[in-house]
């Protein structure tokens, strides 16, 4: 029987998005929670899945233990039958990419990078570079409704962009010796989908709350945009 996680505790894929995880806590929580349903409450329960929340609610410590499950798993795995399996699979991959495309890897690589990575990577590099003069702006008087209206028409921009810049993420499957690359843009993107949605909600009731939180959200965004561009470096 396979160890479960938290990933398990709140019925998610690990692929989930901030916003799946949120939503899947939320039911849970309303589906175990003794006060809202006597008939399914589960204190023990509730515990697990606060625990899970905590952790893969937030994006930095969500990363961290996606490593630790992946050194989990390498270490109880038989190490030859690892090796055996991704090697296969390597190979598999290689061989059906050769026969769909004619290319070879390092092709695919490249193919990846122009396609995919440098035209998302531009999208994200420019919302995560605006941010900052539209803040500034807006700190003239938050509360001014011209100055707000200029800063939601620009979240409905960067929204729009952003959009694109998904649509063409998941166009064109990564290599997987870009498998890191693919998985920090990934992260990256949604995390700026978090936080655009957060600060949407500041010119709508002036909660500076989310101001600030969107803003803490940016700042992970353009933590994980580093690592992104620090990992196709490293093969480079």
């Amino acid at each position: 029987m396979a160890e479960t996680n938290h990933y398990d505790t709140l019925e998610v894929n690990s692929n989930a998005s901030q916003q799946e995880i949120k939503q899947a806590y939320r039911r849970l929580v309303k589906q175990h929670h003794p006060d809202t349903n006597q008939d399914t409450g589960d204190n023990d329960q509730i515990i697990q899945i606060n625990a899970a929340y905590e952790v893969l609610g937030d994006t930095q410590s969500r990363l961290n233990y996606d490593r630790r499950l992946q050194q989990r798993s390498q270490k109880y795995q038989t190490a030859s039958g690892e090796r055996s399996y991704r090697a296969a699979n390597a190979a598999q991959q290689r061989h059906q990419a050769r026969r769909k495309s004619g290319k070879d890897i390092d092709e695919l690589v490249e193919e990846w990078l122009h396609s995919i990575y440098y035209p998302v990577n531009k999208v994200i590099s420019n919302i995560l570079n605006s941010l900052e003069s539209q803040i500034e702006e807006l700190s003239a008087d938050p509360f001014d409704d011209e100055l707000l209206e200029g800063f939601q028409n620009y979240l409905e921009g960067c929204q729009q962009n952003l959009k694109q810049a998904q649509g063409t993420f998941r166009s064109l499957p990564n290599p997987p010796s870009l498998a890191r690359t693919a998985a920090h843009l990934y992260y990256t993107l949604n995390q700026i989908g978090d936080a655009l949605n957060e600060l949407e909600y500041f010119p709508l009731n002036y909660d500076e709350s989310y101001l600030h939180a969107g803003l803490e959200m940016f700042r992970i965004a353009a933590d994980l945009h580093c690592e992104a561009q620090e990992s196709v470096e490293a093969i480079a």
